[in-house]
């Protein structure tokens, strides 16, 4: 019964939080953001320990996959722009990757962080299940490493915008490559204001930097470490 409660109330906010992002849709405001806060607020507040929230959250953790999997239909509409365009989205997400791992390395070892801190936040652009094999690969921290990711993901969706709007970048394709190859699925999520050629790139680019990121971190760490 338990699981039943709150995998409804789960629904509910998510489904309230989705109708005042379509109203007013602000980076801030965006539903996996808002919902996020407000059902650890009401864990903590009704002194609900997590296990008991996840009898009924894995239920809609399983749904991931099917989520993730369903991103391939804009994808399909978007096939001829992906043909069109392929060795700029190829070359951009590996320059993305490397950008990424080396800017993440240089801050850190700026600041005089452990080598194990270090390792656990290079993968921090993947998309989660990707980035804790390969924090593991490398002797990183893997749970760490899934809280790194989550906060890259929300990080591109609430000032993504604002960089596209300083920067005035305009291309789908640049918008879709860089929260895709940044921010992984919580970032692309945002893509879905701007149309459906910026969520169909960005879905793209979310699954290639997976396949490339994997490769190269550990090449990266081999080079470095």
């Amino acid at each position: 019964m338990k699981a039943i409660i709150f995998i409804i109330s789960t629904v509910i906010v998510f489904y309230l939080m989705s109708l005042i992002h379509k109203r007013y849709s602000y980076p801030y405001l965006l539903p996996i953001l808002t919902s996020t806060i407000i059902l650890i607020a009401a864990l903590l507040m009704l002194d609900i320990p997590y296990g008991d929230y996840m009898e009924g959250g894995k239920y809609i953790q399983h749904l991931l996959g099917p989520a993730v999997v369903s991103l391939a239909y804009p994808l399909y509409n978007q096939r001829h722009l992906v043909v069109k365009y392929k060795y700029t989205i190829i070359s951009g997400i590996f320059i993305a990757m490397i950008s990424g791992l080396i800017s993440i390395f240089l801050m850190l070892v700026l600041f005089k962080l452990d080598d194990s801190y270090i390792l656990t936040a290079l993968p921090k652009s993947l998309t989660t299940p990707v980035a804790m094999q390969v924090s593991e690969t490398i002797n990183g921290i893997p749970p760490l490493t899934a809280v790194l990711v989550m906060i890259a993901g929300f990080a591109g969706a609430l000032f993504g915008p604002f960089v596209y709007k300083i920067g005035k970048i305009t291309s789908p394709i640049s918008r879709g490559i860089s929260m895709g190859s940044a921010s992984h699925g919580v970032g692309i999520s945002k893509l879905k204001d701007f149309g459906e050629e910026d969520l169909s790139i960005g879905s793209l680019s979310m699954g290639l930097s997976a396949v490339v990121g994997a490769v190269l971190c550990p090449i990266f760490v081999l080079i470095f470490f």
